[in-house]
C-alpha cells in the first residue's frame, strides 16, 4: 500500500504529546457509532445479515451468510502513536501507519478462533491522520486474526506497549481504559474502499 509517510517533513503534524486524559466513555460511544455504520453497510448487501453480537467476550459484530458465520471487531482510531519509533525501536513502524489494539482482546480472539474454528476479522476505523485520511472522512482497514497472529508471532513484545493510566480511565470505580496495546501497520491490512455497501470487504472475507 505504501502508507509509510515520514513525519519529519509533514506540514500538518499530529500532536505528539500525551495529555494523560483518556475519555473512556466518549471513546466507547464513538466506537459504537462506527460499529452501527458497519452493520448498516453490510446489511445493504444481499445475502448478508449483520447484527451486534451479545456473546460475552466475542467481537462486536456477528455476520451470517447462509450457514456461514463470522465476526468483526471494530476499533475506532482517532489518536496517533507519534512516539512509536522512540519507545518501540524494533517494531518497524512509523507513526503514520501505526494502529493499536488492546492486547488482551487480541489474545482472546486468537483463542476463540482456535477453539471454535470461527473466522474473526479486526477492522480499524481511521480518522484524524491527515497524511492518510482527508479531514472529516473515515477509512476502514481490516485483516483476519489468522494473518494478524502470524505478524504477532514475528514481532512478539517488540510491538507491545503499556501506557500510564490517566484521567477518564476509571469509570464508576472500575478501571476501563486500555493501557496495554499491541500495534500493527496499515500496510499489513486491507482496505474496505467502497463506503456505500462494503462489497469489497465481504468478497475478500
Amino acid at each position: 500500500m505504501g502508507y509509510k509517510y515520514k513525519c519529519a517533513g509533514c506540514k500538518t503534524p499530529c500532536d505528539g504529546i500525551s495529555k494523560g486524559a483518556y475519555n473512556f466513555e466518549n471513546d466507547v460511544n464513538y466506537s459504537e457509532r462506527k460499529e452501527q455504520y458497519v452493520i448498516d453497510q453490510i446489511n445493504k448487501v444481499a445475502g448478508y445479515v449483520a447484527q451486534k453480537c451479545d456473546e460475552p467476550g466475542y467481537p462486536d459484530i456477528m455476520v451470517q451468510h447462509g450457514k456461514d458465520v463470522f465476526y468483526i471487531e471494530i476499533k475506532a482510531q482517532r489518536r496517533t502513536f507519534m512516539a512509536v519509533e522512540r519507545v518501540l525501536p524494533y517494531a518497524e513502524l512509523l507513526p503514520s501507519e501505526t494502529l493499536a489494539l488492546n492486547l488482551s482482546d487480541l489474545n482472546r480472539y486468537f483463542e476463540i478462533e482456535k477453539e471454535t474454528g470461527t473466522r474473526i476479522y479486526l477492522m480499524w476505523c481511521l480518522e484524524n491522520r491527515p497524511c492518510i485520511v482527508e479531514n472529516g472522512n473515515t477509512r476502514y482497514f481490516y485483516q483476519s486474526t489468522q494473518l494478524l497472529k502470524d505478524i504477532y508471532s514475528k514481532y512478539m513484545d517488540k510491538r507491545r506497549f503499556s501506557r500510564k493510566s490517566g484521567d477518564g480511565d476509571v469509570v464508576n470505580g472500575q478501571h476501563k481504559g486500555v493501557v496495554v496495546n499491541y500495534h500493527f501497520s496499515i500496510d499489513e491490512l486491507k482496505e474496505a474502499q467502497d463506503k456505500t455497501n462494503f462489497i469489497e470487504i465481504l468478497s475478500a472475507i
